[in-house]
């Protein structure tokens, strides 16, 4: 097992070899690390895994016997990236019964001819990303959404059980690949970009946000968070939705969740599928506004970064989380600019 190294500020457990510094990252598809590599000396890329594990069109069929991830592993890797890869399966797979997201993923973890097909799946997933990375960084980051649904439906027995084979077959199998845990704060039964609540009320959904973790009884590496799914215009312009966009108080509150989260658990967080838009676009297709990347990166005194970094947030990783949102390739170049001006100086890790 992975030896760890105790972070003094955050109280958070680095696995060894992470970067000295704030990671950034963003999602990056197959066959383009090198050109990524030049925009940007980025620390990270990330693609999903999904299509479902007894369906013919998951991830292992992508190419033969799974080595989609093996080359992803390998171009990154060359790329001077850390890989990562949101396993995306459960929610995909068959007969996902029910009318909801929730019911459908309840329905196929107790499903054994389903999951007999899931754990096939996920122990090819790590013997190739075991296999293309050695000793390198390399993450898996399990099924974003599907815990909040778990804690909702107060089915932890069900969860322990999935994550300690998901830990235990990654024990087996692939020894050195970081493990990362999906946190959803409306795991609770709320959504803090809609309620607005006190900072003593976001620390208490941080204790229970923790006591649903500590419950599994399964350490994971790192945790994953997303803040949002999309960027705020294209809730406002395409779903209907203005309430989505942020202001100080809302990023005031998501540090104070973060900390109250680290500082109970001691497991550190990334900040993932963060929107790309930013306020000089038009609110068209995939060119939606959104002011995330500029609270973090476009702030000369790096004081924003450092108040989430400070609440156990050891890197950002960014990108879309739905056709039409913006992206890295249609924001102007604003991400790439930011993100050169972040990696000449790089915000310490303590």
């Amino acid at each position: 097992m992975r030896r760890l190294v105790l972070s003094l500020l955050s109280l958070a457990l680095l696995p060894v070899g992470w970067p000295h510094h704030f990671v950034l990252g963003v999602a990056d598809p197959p066959g383009n690390a090198h050109r990524l590599a030049q925009h940007a000396r980025l620390d990270a890329r990330y693609q999903y895994l999904s299509g479902g594990v007894n369906t013919g069109q998951g991830w292992a069929s992508w190419n033969p016997d799974g080595t989609f991830v093996s080359m992803y592993v390998r171009k990154s890797i060359a790329a001077h990236m850390i890989p990562v890869l949101t396993y995306y399966q459960l929610l995909q797979s068959k007969p996902a019964t029910g009318s909801t997201e929730m019911a459908k993923d309840l329905s196929n973890l107790r499903n054994r001819r389903t999951m007999r097909a899931y754990w096939s799946d996920y122990r090819l997933l790590l013997r190739r990303v075991a296999g293309a990375a050695g000793r390198h960084l390399a993450i898996i980051h399990i099924e974003p959404d599907l815990w909040g649904y778990l804690e909702q439906a107060h089915a932890t027995p069900l969860a322990r059980a999935f994550a300690r084979e998901l830990i235990a077959l990654r024990d087996r199998l692939a020894p050195h690949v970081l493990l990362a845990w999906h946190l959803s704060v409306w795991g609770t039964g709320e959504d803090p970009t809609y309620s607005k609540p006190s900072l003593a009320r976001m620390d208490a959904l941080a204790a229970q946000s923790a006591s649903f973790y500590k419950a599994l009884g399964a350490r994971f590496d790192l945790v994953f968070n997303d803040v949002t799914d999309r960027d705020a215009g294209f809730y406002q312009h395409v779903e209907g939705n203005p309430h989505t966009w942020w202001g100080p108080a809302d990023f005031s509150r998501h540090d104070v969740y973060i900390a109250g989260f680290t500082r109970r658990t001691h497991t550190p967080v990334l900040l993932w599928q963060l929107p790309l838009g930013n306020t000089m676009l038009n609110n068209t297709w995939n060119h939606y506004r959104d002011n995330r990347l500029q609270w973090w990166l476009d702030n000369s005194s790096a004081q924003h970064m450092r108040l989430t970094r400070d609440a156990g947030v050891i890197g950002l990783l960014f990108g879309g989380g739905a056709a039409g949102t913006t992206s890295d390739q249609t924001d102007g170049g604003l991400f790439y600019r930011l993100a050169r001006r972040y990696e000449a100086h790089p915000l310490a890790l303590p």
